[in-house]
């Protein structure tokens, strides 16, 4: 699961990003209080493909969500239909848990998976930006005033 993480870095080119551990990914996913659920897809006994999504909360539909943080496939297994398989088994998951929707992004250079996610019905919303706050600004803004 670690490398095929980490080929995902490499693939989305965002190594620098990748700065984790293997044990913060098994404390994190797989402790005692996991902070999400990752479904796999394997070739033998190879981890070839993985999905990594986590609850979230619409105030304005006042329901529950997922967030999808990860779709991966490697590239040497897509086309075999792995990735429409781990996303479908996440849409199964959110309407087990009546969600009222999945959210995620998709770089916008990446006009395979925005294809891939139009034809599985995922709609690309171009009014709305991400917004991020790591390291020092967090560690700043946490500080009491």
């Amino acid at each position: 699961m670690w490398e095929l993480i980490r080929e995902h870095a490499e693939y989305e080119n965002m190594i620098d990003e990748f700065v984790g551990s293997v044990e913060s990914l098994k404390r994190h996913l797989f402790g005692l209080r996991p902070v999400g659920k990752c479904l796999v897809a394997v070739d033998g006994e190879q981890v070839v493909g993985y999905a990594l999504f986590y609850a979230n909360y619409s105030t304005f539909i006042t329901r529950p969500g997922l967030w999808l943080e990860d779709l991966y496939v490697s590239p040497s297994q897509r086309g075999k239909g792995l990735g429409k398989k781990l996303l479908k088994a996440v849409g199964k998951a959110a309407v087990e848990e009546r969600c009222a929707r999945i959210d995620w992004v998709v770089a916008d250079w990446n006009e395979s998976a925005i294809r891939f996610y139009q034809s599985m019905g995922g709609e690309l919303i171009e009014h709305w930006r991400i917004c991020r706050i790591t390291g020092e600004a967090l560690e700043s803004m946490a500080k009491p005033d």
